[in-house]
């Protein structure tokens, strides 16, 4: 969607699942998002399920997942990517605590006891960032593997 002051995609990225074909073609299609962020020369606010944990913050067991799709070294090195390209993950700009997550499998009740993994963002760039009032995950909202998160712009 455009606004008079930046433009904003949602997007779903592609899951890794556990096979080398899904993680390459993960991995292609997130070169191919930030190639079309870069050509861009506006502010961009990029919010979704990216489908992969940045930190080991980010989910409950990184060690125990730590070659587990979705907290690959390869798949967390584009995330690496595009916070060295200016891009701002806002909701750790606001909340350094562990136990923040997005997402449960539902399957084992994860919830129930936050054996989670932050996998949806918000990247803001950074020309933008300082427009961004607040950044909240909304971990108490039911209904799916996934809660909702948001931020307030000063716009």
């Amino acid at each position: 969607m455009r606004f008079d002051t930046f433009t904003l995609f949602n997007i779903y990225f592609p899951n890794g699942k556990r096979s080398e074909e899904r993680l390459k073609y993960k991995k292609a299609f997130y070169n191919a998002i930030y190639k079309e962020w870069e050509a861009r020369d506006e502010p961009l606010i990029i919010c979704g399920d990216v489908n992969t944990a940045h930190k080991e913050i980010d989910l409950a067991r990184p060690k125990e997942n730590a070659n587990a799709s979705g907290f690959l070294p390869k798949e967390r090195k584009w995330l690496d990517r595009v916070t060295a390209g200016g891009y701002v993950d806002v909701f750790r700009e606001f909340n350094q605590e562990p136990g923040q997550y997005t997402y449960w499998d539902m399957m084992t009740r994860a919830r129930d006891r936050n054996v989670g993994w932050r996998i949806d963002y918000f990247l803001v760039s950074q020309s933008l960032r300082p427009r961004v009032v607040d950044a909240w995950i909304d971990a108490e909202v039911k209904g799916s593997a996934h809660c909702p998160l948001g931020i307030e712009l000063d716009i």
